[in-house]
């Protein structure tokens, strides 16, 4: 959906979309005002104890209801997926409802588990008479604010992790979604019939929502944009210590090895850079190709680019859609237009097709970039492809780490090893090897960036535990259980004398001199033992 105009009737601001590839309305969405949006919070943080107070397995009974949902509605949910950001029905719903589908079918068994509590093994200096466990404690009011490239995936990742921690959310989708999001809303609503206040959704303009959602009683923030957008949200959480979990942009490379099997490559170079129209922020935009290898390479990606099939949304033969809106679209011809004019030229595309009526740019394939050009420094979020030589496995990594991004990269060759000393020198949250970018929908591992492609983690057990602060609890137990705390006291405290010190000097001498056997040092426990002797 692109934004076509906010309007403002009987005080209520009002947001006009239409369909990006069709120019077609697609009807109109009032937008809430900031007291609105605030009371959302609050009913959200009201709701929250009730919510955390529910047994994980609970939780997991509404995240099944919702999943149902998502089956029993699928088609529904492709048709306003396609409609709202005009990509392909396959992408809607191979790279948006099955990621949904299996993560929360995957952590309903998984989950559970995850955040369970923790017991600490303790070092020998405490194991007798102490133990500790670690446990998982939702944040609170979290709120979750997703982009319009995966409009659906993306977002309810973040909610399903958030409601199964025990946290209530409140959702602030793109505008250039919002339908989607009101699916979405129908889905926890309807769908697995949560409790009043624990899922709200906030349709508002950026004016409007101020710092609403960036400050208490807001406890956490999961945020996916560009890196411009993220560094605003981190300044306004910070003035709360509210802590972010930051997906951001990307200029992710490839790098096509020797020995790189080429028609693989080169299916995997034009899959991984036009997925999506290339609004996809791990899509390849960079390739580094070894020169020997590098014209035929450069030929095959330009004729299968040349082959793809641009169109509507409704049509199962379109394999690129639109651009989402008229200035992502003057961003990608901006970019191409530069680097031609700074001496690059175009093999494949390089057009803006006004005659299709959308928003629509062809795939394009540029040669002799350089990395003075802004095609080659600035994300592009669009169809464009440029590729680069490289002479050795030395520069391949240098140009790969080039830049300020570090989300995803790929590394292509069939030698294993080869690939793999490289992947581990590229500097990136996600390195793959002979394929690009479709680990996201592989849930059960980590999608985070490295420098300044974002902050924590997405996706796996440890994007799981995002949602929850882990909270220790230590008591007195150990080898004499229960007794401990009335039968043990505690060298620590006061008050100190000469024989504690004695012990104490003893002990750090030779229960941590390595150069002494195990058995001398379990002969020293007798002594130490006399320290934790209560008094009688």
């Amino acid at each position: 959906m692109s934004i076509q105009a906010i309007l403002t009737r009987e005080k209520r601001k009002i947001l006009v979309a239409v369909n990006p590839a069709t120019m077609e309305k697609l009807g109109e969405v009032p937008l809430l005002s900031r007291p609105e949006i605030e009371a959302m919070v609050a009913e959200a943080d009201r709701a929250f104890p009730g919510w955390a107070a529910l047994p994980v397995s609970r939780r997991v009974e509404r995240l099944r209801r919702a999943q149902d949902y998502i089956v029993d509605h699928l088609d529904e949910i492709a048709e306003t997926i396609s409609k709202d950001m005009g990509k392909p029905r396959f992408e809607a719903i191979v790279h948006d409802i099955l990621t949904v589908a299996n993560l929360i079918d995957y952590y309903s068994k998984k989950g559970p588990r995850i955040l369970a509590d923790e017991k600490i093994r303790m070092s020998m200096l405490f194991r007798p008479f102490k133990e500790s466990t670690i446990v998982r404690q939702p944040y609170g009011v979290v709120v979750v604010i997703s982009p319009w490239n995966y409009p659906f995936a993306i977002p309810v990742s973040g909610i399903v992790f958030a409601l199964l921690a025990g946290n209530t959310v409140v959702f602030k989708p793109a505008s250039e979604v919002a339908h989607v999001g009101m699916k979405i809303r129908d889905i926890f609503e309807k769908g697995a019939g949560l409790p009043p206040g624990v899922f709200h959704l906030v349709l508002a303009s950026g004016s409007d929502i101020g710092d609403s959602l960036f400050k208490p009683p807001v406890r956490k923030v999961i945020f996916t944009g560009s890196t411009e957008v993220g560094k605003e949200i981190i300044k306004k959480c910070s003035e709360h210590i509210i802590p972010t979990v930051q997906e951001l942009g990307g200029k992710d490379p490839m790098v096509v090895l020797p020995d790189a099997d080429l028609e693989l490559a080169s299916n995997g170079a034009v899959w991984g850079a036009f997925t999506n129209c290339g609004q996809v922020c791990a899509s390849i935009e960079r390739c580094y190709v070894h020169e020997s290898i590098y014209d035929e390479f450069v030929k095959r990606v330009a004729e299968k680019t040349k082959a793809l099939t641009l169109g509507r949304w409704d049509d199962p033969a379109t394999q690129v859609g639109p651009m989402v809106s008229p200035g992502q679209l003057q961003i990608v011809e901006s970019q191409v237009k530069d680097a031609v004019k700074s001496g690059a030229r175009v093999l494949a595309g390089g057009r803006n097709r006004e005659d299709m009526g959308g928003y629509f740019y062809e795939p394009t394939v540029l040669v002799d970039v350089t990395h003075q050009m802004k095609v080659m420094n600035d994300e592009t979020f669009g169809p464009v492809l440029p590729i680069m030589k490289f002479r050795t496995d030395e520069e391949a990594v240098q140009l790969a780490n080039y830049g300020i991004y570090g989300l995803t990269a790929s590394v292509w060759g069939k030698d294993r090893g080869r690939a793999w000393d490289m992947a581990r020198q590229i500097e990136a949250g996600t390195v793959c090897v002979n394929d690009h970018a479709y680990t996201y929908g592989a849930v059960e591992t980590p999608w985070q960036g490295f420098k300044q492609s974002g902050l924590g983690v997405s996706h796996s057990k440890w994007g799981l535990l995002e949602f929850v602060q882990p909270k220790h609890i230590n008591r007195s137990g150990g080898l004499l259980g229960g007794r401990a705390d009335r039968e043990v006291t505690r060298p620590w405290f006061y008050p100190y004398d000469a024989q504690k010190l004695s012990i104490f000097r003893d002990l750090s001498r030779q229960f941590f001199d390595r150069r002494k056997s195990r058995i001398s040092k379990i002969g020293l426990l007798p002594k130490a033992l006399k320290l934790f002797r209560a008094p009688r």
